[in-house]
């Protein structure tokens, strides 16, 4: 089993803080008519101008810098030109790397006006505790 360090441990909060920076970020973007490709585009600078690196870009070939996996897209959607559309849901799955670690979040949120039934899909799987 590794120990890490206190740098270590340390250098893994800042990353992970940025992580959370980061999908916050993302979320704000988060609207109807927005593409995913924008969404990506935008994430990625923004995490270039916080000097760390989206982990998924060219990742066994990944072409992008986050992950979107729209409504019954399971996980590890390829951001795309499609819009989003008033009722979709999105998932946003974001990895920074930082100072020689990753940090990896995701959530999913709703676009626009959303179905009863997708509100509940989304609450049950949030738990912010």
């Amino acid at each position: 089993m590794k120990i890490n360090k206190k740098e270590e441990i340390e250098n893994l909060r800042k990353t992970c803080l940025l992580g959370r920076k980061v999908l916050d970020y993302g979320h704000s973007l988060v609207r109807p008519g927005i593409t995913t490709d924008e969404i990506d585009r935008l994430v990625h600078a923004f995490i270039i101008e916080n000097k760390a690196y989206p982990s998924p870009l060219n990742y066994h070939g990944f072409p992008k810098s986050l992950c979107t996996s729209i409504n019954e897209v399971i996980c590890h959607g390829i951001p795309d030109d499609r819009p989003l559309e008033n009722g979709d849901i999105v998932n946003l799955d974001i990895t920074v790397f930082k100072d020689g670690v990753h940090a990896d979040l995701n959530e999913t949120y709703t676009v626009g006006q959303v179905a009863e039934s997708s509100k509940f899909l989304v609450s049950i799987f949030y738990n912010p505790d």
